[in-house]
């Protein structure tokens, strides 16, 4: 069974050098799974913190699901990220260094069926390293193109 991602993001890569990455369960409510099945997920503002042993995942958008009867919860409320206590440890370890933040990259549906969140353990990017990552980006895509063109000759 291949893995399904539901939501992915996509800002981070351009924003964030991504030093590391972990992947987490996630503790939802059932109206809160029926929205991640149908994909009404945004990551876009979305980023993880440790506090007093737990990790959090903060400003994930769930959309409200229609059927869900009359308890509707905040479509960014916090959310609790399953870790193992070593591998909180070590992620509250790693944000205690200057510059270092948690973004959530990707959520997606594990093989067991269990929702996921790829964390990355990211630093930010200075804006002359993002333009650096754009033109690599671009030369690349012009080589791939020139490649192309001369086979499609032969």
């Amino acid at each position: 069974m291949a893995v399904e991602t539901i939501a992915t993001n996509r800002r981070a890569r351009h924003e964030y050098h991504i030093n590391d990455s972990i992947e987490a369960g996630i503790e939802l409510t059932g109206p809160e799974v029926k929205s991640v099945r149908g994909h009404r997920v945004s990551l876009a503002e979305a980023y993880a913190t440790v506090e007093n042993g737990q990790a959090w995942v903060v400003n994930m958008h769930i959309s409200h699901y229609s059927a869900g009867g009359y308890a509707h919860q905040n479509p960014t409320r916090r959310r609790r990220l399953l870790l193992h206590k070593r591998e909180i440890r070590r992620l509250d370890r790693d944000v205690q260094q200057k510059g270092v933040t948690l973004i959530p990259l990707r959520m997606y549906f594990a093989p067991s069926g269990y929702v996921k969140v790829e964390l990355g353990v990211c630093t930010g990017k200075r804006e002359y390293e993002k333009r650096e990552t754009l033109k690599k980006r671009d030369e690349q895509r012009r080589t791939e193109q020139a490649v192309a063109d001369h086979f499609r000759k032969r």
